[in-house]
């Protein structure tokens, strides 16, 4: 009896982690802007791309003149972050994409306004 329960247990464990593996081969990681990286006119390198919940970004740029910030749907339309926005200065940033709708601005000063922003919808 204790030799079922023990090979039943061991069963759920390596359903779970098979799940999890699963997940997680099916996340994808993308680099904002491609080779050229998170710079200007990076609006339109969403086009043609499949985002899901899960799936990386990462954004490589200069840290001296980039940054990136995550805001919400106004603080992209107005190319401003919100109070308390996190702001990410490493110039290789890793961001996970939440379900929904997900917006990345630069907030130096005129860098939104010149198309460095990009708005993610994750599946």
């Amino acid at each position: 009896m204790v030799q079922g329960r023990c090979s039943a247990m061991a069963a759920t464990v390596l359903l779970i982690l098979l799940s999890l593996h699963i997940e997680s081969a099916r996340s994808a990681t993308f680099t904002v802007g491609g080779n050229g990286g998170w710079t200007f006119n990076a609006a339109g390198w969403t086009k043609g791309k499949r985002f899901r919940a899960g799936d990386t970004l990462v954004f490589n740029y200069n840290p001296s003149i980039h940054n990136v910030v995550a805001v919400n749907r106004a603080g992209y339309a107005a190319c401003k972050a919100p109070k308390g926005a996190k702001v990410l200065s490493s110039g290789k940033d890793q961001i996970k994409l939440r379900k929904g709708q997900n917006f990345f601005i630069c907030n130096f000063i005129g860098h939104c306004q010149a198309g460095m922003k990009i708005a993610v919808v994750a599946a």
